[in-house]
């Protein structure tokens, strides 16, 4: 029989993707893929490579009332945890984060079974950093992770952030700066997700470019829906070539044709740009949990692929400003490529298949 690897992930799409990435990478090495989530994990689950999923009871909350239940909630799922692993003889546990990972690896820790953890930001995430002090190995995605707990550091391997194979393929692509008779492709993500400063700053900024520049652009852009029509005219008015909507599902395609893409700092978009070898603007979510967006732009700022400019920080003369900038020296475009190329790890999800393979029980 082959060895079974239990994936515990948190109901978000930050900690399920690349746990599908590694579970992909694993069942194509002859393992066993069991997901171990909550109800939210369900909804990124649908082409999960498990034969089985298990859904454990788990729970966070504020307050003394609100902690204790929690605190019941969690002790529930561990009890399952710890039947089904046994059941199932787990070789080993791997953890992506988010509380519903908790209760599989509290279950593997009680039983002396292996396990590990991956941590997607540049800031070990409150589940994270509770267990490491207690799992075998920790596996980071940025080179700064903060937040590290006293005499874990030394269990922390850098491996980076699984990325999609069609992501992956572009780090094999030359990327090459628009000459002054070329268009210029410009991406802006992240206006799905709320990002309002990006859905309504990034098209007046791009519009305020100077005729040179902005004659040439073809923009797409991620859009709120409810900004989506103000944006479209905006570029109308401006006479820029744009493609508003609210999501693209094509964003491999997308990242290829880019000279300049404007987001957020998302660990995956981070990791993306970092193998696409694309130049960005990056504006940090000020409300992210410990500022990890803001940590995770670091690495890429540091090298000199991407310009990071703060929420508070931005408004359409600033970024408009920093556009012009970039986009009219395409010297600096390839150095910012370069330097985005120089901090990827492409071979991210096979660095991560690698720890478990040697920190699993054996065969």
């Amino acid at each position: 029989m082959s060895r079974v690897c239990v994936v515990a992930a948190g109901g978000t799409g930050g900690h399920m993707f690349p746990a599908e990435a590694l579970s992909r990478e694993l069942a194509s090495r002859g393992w066993r893929i069991v997901l171990a989530t909550d109800h939210r994990g369900e909804q990124y689950a649908h082409a999960f490579p498990a034969e089985e999923r298990i859904a454990l009871d788990a729970a966070t909350g504020r307050g003394p009332v609100g902690m204790a239940k929690a605190g019941l909630t969690i002790v529930r799922g561990v009890f399952q945890a710890r039947a089904a692993l046994k059941r199932l003889d787990a070789a080993v546990v791997v953890g992506f984060g988010g509380y519903p990972s908790a209760p599989a690896l509290l279950a593997a820790l009680s039983q002396g079974r292996p396990t590990l953890l991956h941590e997607q930001n540049a800031v070990l995430g409150r589940t994270n950093r509770w267990l490491a002090p207690y799992v075998g190995a920790v596996a980071a995605s940025f080179p700064n992770l903060q937040k590290v707990p006293q005499a874990v550091g030394a269990r922390v391997t850098l491996i980076g952030n699984p990325v999609r194979p069609d992501i992956r393929a572009l780090y094999d692509r030359q990327f090459t700066a628009p000459t002054a008779a070329e268009p210029i492709h410009v991406l802006v993500t992240g206006g799905s997700q709320g990002a309002r400063i990006l859905s309504e700053t990034a098209p007046r900024a791009l519009a305020a470019l100077p005729e040179a520049i902005r004659s040439r652009l073809k923009v797409q852009q991620q859009s709120r829906p409810e900004t989506l029509e103000g944006a479209r005219q905006i570029y109308l008015d401006a006479a820029i070539n744009a493609e508003v909507a609210p999501f693209f599902r094509d964003m491999a395609q997308r990242l290829s044709a880019a000279h300049l893409v404007i987001g957020r700092a998302g660990a995956s978009t981070c990791s993306e740009l970092a193998v696409a070898g694309l130049p960005s603007i990056l504006i940090p979510l000020k409300i992210a949990m410990d500022d990890h967006q803001r940590f995770n732009a670091a690495s890429l700022a540091d090298a000199g692929g991407a310009e990071v400019m703060l929420e508070d920080e931005v408004t359409v003369d600033r970024l408009t400003a920093a556009l012009a900038a970039i986009l009219g020296d395409p010297v600096r475009l390839e150095a910012m490529s370069r330097g985005a190329r120089a901090t990827a790890l492409p071979d991210a999800t096979k660095s991560l298949a690698d720890m478990v393979e040697a920190a699993a029980r054996p065969a």
